[in-house]
C-alpha cells in the first residue's frame, strides 16, 4: 500500500471493469479502501473486472467483482447488498457506469432513450437511496459522473448529454438532501479520456488528437489516471467540506 487515505473504507464502484472505473477502483484500494468492483453482466465485462480484482488482491487489497445490468430498477440494492455482505457498511459510492451511443437526435428511439436515462440517472439515484443507511453511519460520500458533453452539446448525444445534465442537478439536490445526515454528494466531469472503448471505437487516435488537442489548454489526451486522483480527493478527508460541487478533469476545454 502506499498512503492510507482511504483505510477501512468500502467503496462501490460501477462501471469497474476497465477505464476510469478500473483505475479508480486500483488507486482506492492502493489507499486502503476495500472495493467492489460492479460490472455488466457481459462475459468480457466480467473478465476484465475479475482481472483488476485479482490484481487488486494479489497485491494485498481487499477486492470483488459484481455482475448486474442497472437498467434493471432491482439491481443497486443488489450491488449494495453484495458489497456490504463482503466488506461491511459502505462509505463510498462511484456511480461511474454508463449507456452511452452515437445516435442522431430525432433518431434515437424510445427504448434507446430510455435504457440511456434508466443506466445513467436512475441507478444512480437508486445507488444513493440503496447505501443511504450505510451512509449514514460511515459518515461517506457520493460521488457522481457527469461529462464535459454537458457543457459542449455535442451532437449525436442527445441522450447521453441530457443524462449527465440530470446528473448535475441531482449531485446538487442530494448535497442539499443528505448533507445534515453528514454525508457528501460531488461529482467528476471528465473530458476527452483516452480509454480502451475509445480505442476500440475510434482506432485512428491522430486523428482524434487532431480534433481534441486544439480544444484543450493542456495539448495531450487524458487518460483514466488522470481522473483517479479527483475521485480520491472527493472521498477522502481532505475534502470534509466539500459537496454539491462538479469537478473539472478535461485538460482546461471547458473553462467557468
Amino acid at each position: 500500500m502506499t498512503q492510507a487515505r482511504l483505510a477501512g473504507q468500502v467503496a462501490l464502484i460501477t462501471g469497474g471493469s476497465r477505464g476510469i472505473g478500473a483505475a479508480v477502483a486500483r488507486l482506492y484500494s492502493a489507499n486502503g479502501a476495500a472495493v467492489a468492483i460492479a460490472h455488466e453482466p457481459d462475459a468480457k465485462m466480467k473478465k476484465l473486472a475479475d482481472a483488476v480484482a485479482d490484481e487488486i488482491n494479489s497485491k494485498g487489497g481487499k477486492a470483488i467483482s459484481i455482475s448486474g445490468n442497472l437498467a434493471d430498477p432491482l439491481c443497486p440494492q443488489t450491488l449494495v447488498d453484495e458489497t456490504r455482505k463482503a466488506f461491511g457498511n459502505i462509505s463510498i459510492i462511484v456511480a461511474n457506469a454508463a449507456a452511452s451511443s452515437p445516435t442522431q437526435w430525432n433518431q434515437i428511439s424510445t427504448e434507446e432513450w430510455d435504457l440511456v436515462q434508466n443506466v445513467n440517472v436512475r441507478a444512480t439515484w437508486l445507488l444513493a437511496k440503496a447505501a443511504y443507511e450505510d451512509l449514514k453511519k460511515t459518515q461517506g460520500s457520493i460521488i457522481t459522473v457527469t461529462s464535459v458533453m454537458v457543457e459542449t452539446g455535442q451532437a449525436g448525444k442527445l441522450h447521453y448529454s441530457t443524462s449527465k445534465s440530470a446528473i448535475i442537478g441531482m449531485t446538487r439536490v442530494l448535497a442539499r438532501e443528505l448533507g445534515p445526515d453528514g454525508i457528501r454528494v460531488n461529482s467528476v466531469m471528465p473530458g476527452a479520456i483516452q480509454t480502451e472503448q475509445e480505442l476500440e471505437e475510434s482506432p485512428d487516435q491522430d486523428r482524434v488528437a487532431e480534433n481534441i488537442l486544439p480544444k484543450q489548454s493542456l495539448k495531450r489526451r487524458g487518460v483514466s489516471m488522470d481522473l483517479a486522483g479527483a475521485f480520491l480527493f472527493l472521498a477522502s478527508a481532505d475534502s470534509s467540506f466539500i459537496t454539491g460541487q462538479v469537478i473539472n478533469v478535461d485538460g482546461g476545454w471547458v473553462m467557468y
